[in-house]
């Protein structure tokens, strides 16, 4: 069990994250090309609190949510699969849900047919990826990340197959702007059924969470605890994907941040436990967060959200690595 000393500073860990988070969150409401201002909202100024509701709620909303759900993901998949690289990214999900996204785009109309496809695709990278993996029978955990470069190549394959058959006046841009991930122009409306589908998923992946570390240990001891580690296993994985699904039909390919999270949660904590879970997803939602805000600030036009999300996490992963050496 873990020390008294362990959960305290996992509390502490979550709480200060949690309070950037809702600083990040705060300034997201009031940072943009139309200013706002807390006096304009409390006088009731019509275009103010259509700006808010309509635009800045929704996307601090999907930015806090959003990347609390990819972070909280991501240790699933590093968990499960018991490899630090294991994330939505690296085993192939993200790419997956990319082209099934694309397919959305051209074949079908409408948020919830693209939510659809892009789930459709997820659950194929991961279960191509899985497949794959299972052909290796040395148990390396290594394996799952070789299979998900080799699902990824594929569902990028695809990807530019369905964009070579695209309209390139109407259906290639919105697949192009989907792509680079932004949280602009999300409606609460187009973003209530995924949110609350996204939010009720993660509850499960909560409740799940003892399941999810006794994953981690080794196939033939977690039957002998008496886990059903094949059932347990494909629904964690289900879960996972589908959170991860639900945030990117939305903001597009966030890259990174499934990667990060989890394994900075890590390092932080030097723990495995239910605490790091929820690290893991408030410093996904500080990054996002962080993002976005860089990214409707720097610039004149508004610029892709990975990009940022690349140039905060390449650095902030090297100071936590350089920081566990030191510690050690």
């Amino acid at each position: 069990m873990a020390s008294p000393t362990r959960w305290r500073k996992a509390g502490g860990l979550c709480a200060g994250a949690g309070i950037l988070l809702v600083v990040l969150g705060l300034c997201s409401l009031f940072v943009g090309k139309y200013p706002l201002t807390l006096e304009g909202l409390l006088a009731g100024d019509d275009m103010q609190v259509r700006v808010f509701w309509t635009l800045r709620f929704t996307r601090m909303l999907v930015g806090v949510l959003g990347g609390f759900a990819l972070g909280a993901s991501g240790f699933v998949y590093q968990t499960v699969f018991r490899n630090p690289l294991a994330s939505p990214d690296v085993i192939g999900v993200s790419s997956g849900a990319s082209a099934g996204a694309a397919a959305g785009i051209l074949f079908c109309s409408g948020t919830a047919a693209v939510t659809a496809c892009s789930f459709g695709g997820a659950i194929a990278a991961v279960f191509a990826a899985l497949a794959l993996a299972a052909l290796d029978c040395s148990g390396r955990g290594s394996t799952i990340v070789l299979a998900g470069i080799a699902v990824h190549a594929l569902a990028q394959t695809v990807l530019i197959c369905l964009k070579l058959t695209a309209d390139p006046e109407r259906q290639l841009a919105s697949i192009e702007y989907w792509i680079m991930g932004s949280l602009n122009g999300i409606s609460l409306h187009s973003a209530a059924v995924n949110m609350a589908l996204c939010a009720v998923v993660m509850a499960v992946l909560f409740a799940l969470h003892r399941q999810v570390i006794l994953l981690s240990a080794r196939e033939d001891e977690a039957r002998m605890l008496g886990v059903p580690v094949g059932k347990l296993r494909l629904v964690v994985l289900l879960a996972a994907t589908l959170t991860v699904s639900c945030v990117v039909s939305l903001t597009g390919l966030i890259s990174f941040i499934g990667l990060l999270a989890p394994h900075g949660a890590r390092l932080l904590t030097r723990s495995n436990r239910m605490g790091t879970m929820v690290l893991s997803g408030l410093l996904g939602g500080v990054l996002l967060c962080a993002a976005d805000l860089l990214a409707r600030s720097l610039a004149e036009t508004e610029l892709p959200v990975s990009i940022f999300t690349s140039l905060l996490g390449a650095p902030f992963l090297i100071w936590l690595v350089v920081r566990g050496r030191r510690s050690l």
